[in-house]
């Protein structure tokens, strides 16, 4: 991303809105909207390759895998306003475990880019499917939507939850509704 374009764009906007770029509050603000943004949409500069293929592991285990209530961070693509809130990620191995720090990591670098929330749920479960072929994975992504709450509808208390599963998690109610109790429950 090139900062120095980025800061010249919101000195425009600031103009644009009847703004004054050189008043003392807003002095320095393109350069540091520039940064921010740059920081909100790391995403697109990490590598998934690299973070998955570094920390699977062959280990006999055939039960249910939860991380549950990752935080995460992400801009609306439709408003470029945040969404934020709480994701469970669940997975049966099949011979291969991924190190628990990767999810919250996996969650991250999807996060960091325009999204909607439906396709930051799917691509956080096919990405674990893709790399660890479990017997089944199942992600919740719970959050709030600045675009909802501050302009549009204004429901300040409206919280959007989304699905995406694949194997046992989609075709077994059993292990379904397992997951959903435990990521439920307050076991932390």
């Amino acid at each position: 991303m090139d900062k120095n374009k980025t800061a010249n764009l919101i000195n425009e906007l600031l103009l644009e809105i009847g703004e004054d770029p050189k008043r003392e509050g807003l002095e320095k603000t393109p350069e540091r909207v520039a940064k921010a943004y740059e920081f909100l949409t790391n995403g697109y500069g990490k590598d998934i390759d690299t973070i998955m293929t570094k920390a699977i592991f062959t280990v006999k285990y055939d039960e249910m895998v939860i991380v549950k209530n990752i935080d995460f961070f992400s801009l609306c693509e439709h408003h470029l306003l945040p969404f934020y809130g709480k994701c469970h990620v669940a997975y049966i191995p099949n011979g291969k475990i991924i190190g628990l720090s990767k999810i919250p990591r996996i969650v991250e670098v999807f996060a960091r880019r325009l999204q909607v929330q439906e396709r930051l749920t799917q691509q956080i479960a096919d990405t674990i499917n893709k790399y660890l072929e479990p017997d089944g994975v199942a992600v919740v992504a719970e959050a709030s939507h600045l675009c909802m709450m501050m302009r549009g509808v204004e429901k300040q208390n409206s919280v959007a939850t989304t699905s995406a599963m694949h194997g046992s998690f989609k075709e077994d109610e059993r292990t379904r509704a397992e997951f959903l109790s435990l990521i439920k429950a307050g076991l932390h």
